[in-house]
């Protein structure tokens, strides 16, 4: 996001009268979620919660990735997170699922988490601050030699390379 965004411009964290559009898009997908700290949402996967990680292969293998995370790219994330989707991951086998999103800095994650929510995914949520306040936070990461594959449609987790 760039740092002139005036999304944070006023005490109350809404956009102000003259933000972008897209701020406004912003501020209201989050005002539905409740956004977790990122040690909040790893403490989430250990009670069965499950990170999604949007963020393209290429920021993935320069950063890293989060052991035992969701890869689904942005583009196909209803697609696979949707239980009534023939599109669908294993995992998303019920509504009940919490799905954390986590992209690079915590932006598109909003936005993606509120789209689930839409589905009727209603436990979705996204990590505030994104892979970068977890890094910052000391949580577990992975640097495989490949990449984790994006998961398809019907695909269990396949081993990182």
């Amino acid at each position: 996001m760039p740092a002139e965004s005036p999304i944070a411009s006023t005490t109350t964290g809404a956009p102000s009268a003259r933000a972008p559009e897209v701020d406004r898009l912003l501020a209201r997908a989050r005002a539905g979620l409740r956004r977790l700290p990122p040690a909040e949402a790893w403490a989430a996967v250990g009670r069965g919660a499950k990170i999604v990680d949007t963020r393209p292969e290429h920021q993935r293998r320069a950063a890293g990735e989060i052991p035992g995370a969701v890869v689904v790219e942005r583009n196909h994330l209803e697609w696979r997170l949707d239980p009534t989707c023939e599109s669908r991951i294993p995992e998303a086998a019920s509504r009940h699922v919490q799905w954390i999103v986590i992209c690079a800095e915590g932006y598109s994650s909003s936005l993606a988490a509120a789209a689930l929510r839409e589905l009727g995914l209603h436990d979705a949520t996204d990590v505030v601050g994104g892979f970068g306040a977890w890094v910052e936070a000391g949580l577990p990461t992975v640097r495989p030699a490949r990449p984790t594959a994006p998961r398809g449609p019907g695909e269990g987790a396949v081993p990182a390379g």
